[in-house]
């Protein structure tokens, strides 16, 4: 059994974009005339011009306007805000998709078994979770490295399968989120190190949480862009590290998981 949905954005309660409008925006761009457009989509006049009216009244930008004389003795045409809200409500309607074949995949509707659907709403554990954009994916035979570019300017290499890259549709572009254990990040103040790992950022200490056993640093490797280590409580008094001191942070490939 496939779900299905309608996508409907609101504004102050108000039903604002419904996928009708959007096609009937869609062949006012084409046509330039309502009441071509009306009979395109198909709805009669009165009901393009009264869903135009509305969307144009609940919106702080107008998004369709009149243009009056002229050779062709003037049209409808969308604005630049009509034309952005289209995009917007494609890239919308995209994500709804993707949302709900992975709701079908994971809920047994025939037999009444919605404890899956838990999963969309799981919380996540490990500390690190940084979004990024993916520029770069160099498939193996059996692994593929997914190179994520993050805000900081940094770029992130992740080691997955090549059926978890397959089953996550994964393409140059995609935004997506590198997830990693706090646990798994290793602390250096030598800059210079040379080490296998295939992720090295170099940042400042931004702070300190110590106990008798472990201590928890957060590093900022730029743009406000932050990474959590668990390290002992030894090994941070043996590095001598305080606020505001400079560190690498050492993260292997394959610890990285890649949500989207």
């Amino acid at each position: 059994m496939e779900i299905l949905s309608n996508l409907t954005l609101e504004i102050f309660n108000q039903p604002f974009l419904l996928e009708k409008r959007i096609e009937l925006l869609i062949a006012v761009k084409r046509t330039g005339s309502i009441s071509k457009a009306a009979k395109e989509v198909p709805m009669s006049y009165k009901a393009a011009w009264e869903a135009i009216e509305a969307m144009n009244n609940l919106s702080t930008t107008p998004i369709v306007q009149r243009e009056t004389g002229g050779v062709g003795g003037g049209g409808t045409t969308l604005t630049p805000y009509g034309e952005n809200l289209i995009e917007t409500f494609e890239i919308l309607r995209n994500e709804q998709k993707k949302f709900l074949k992975n709701l079908s995949q994971i809920t047994d509707i025939n037999t009444g078994t919605l404890k899956t659907i838990r999963k969309l709403s799981m919380q996540i554990s490990a500390r690190n979770q940084i979004s990024g954009i993916v520029e770069l994916i160099e498939h193996g035979k059996i692994n593929a490295q997914v190179f994520i570019k993050l805000k900081s300017g940094n770029t992130l290499v992740s080691v997955i399968t090549n059926t978890a890259a397959n089953n996550l549709n994964l393409e140059i572009g995609d935004d997506v989120v590198a997830i990693f254990k706090s646990s798994t990040v290793l602390i250096t103040t030598d800059m210079a190190l040379n080490i296998s790992a295939r992720n090295k950022f170099d940042g400042i200490v931004d702070s300190i949480n110590q106990d008798e056993i472990n201590t928890e640093l957060v590093i900022d490797i730029g743009n406000s862009e932050k990474i959590a280590s668990i390290i002992t409580s030894s090994s941070f008094e043996r590095l001598k590290i305080e606020i505001g001191s400079q560190v690498s942070a050492i993260i292997k490939a394959s610890d990285v998981i890649i949500g989207k």
